[in-house]
């Protein structure tokens, strides 16, 4: 486990229904990159086949980061406060900062320790997610 690891873990998060979340055991200033969004760097070509997999990671129009392979990549855990069950009072707080194929979650703001990290999946991401669920007619 690297350091940026020992200041994280997972538990349930507070969105009802998304499973756990990925929490700081520290404060984290505004600016500062959290954690590295790990796991299998692929073609979107190659992924065609697993588009219900909730860990796909955006990297570019030809690379995509697939986390489901790997429970023990904690950025994987990080849930949109802004996806389709929000709760009043909670917002992202970080976003998806990208470096060549690389991709980091950065806070937007500063994040009190015991606190979630929600970062921005963007609209892109819900739109594929409501077309995919969809039921077929």
């Amino acid at each position: 486990m690297n350091q940026q690891d020992e200041n994280l873990f997972i538990q349930p998060s507070t969105l009802p229904g998304a499973g756990m979340g990925l929490f700081t055991r520290v404060d984290i200033p505004r600016g500062t990159l959290i954690i590295e969004y790990l796991g299998t760097v692929t073609s979107w070509k190659d992924i065609m086949h697993d588009v219900d997999n909730p860990y796909l990671c955006y990297v570019n129009k030809n690379h995509v980061i697939n986390g489901a392979p790997h429970p023990e990549f904690l950025a994987r855990y990080a849930n949109d406060a802004a996806g389709p069950v929000k709760i009043e009072g909670l917002r992202n707080n970080s976003f998806f900062e990208i470096d060549g194929t690389r991709v980091f979650i950065k806070a937007t703001k500063r994040i009190p320790a015991g606190t979630e990290v929600f970062v921005n999946y963007g609209k892109d991401y819900w739109e594929t997610s409501r077309i995919n669920n969809e039921p077929e007619e």
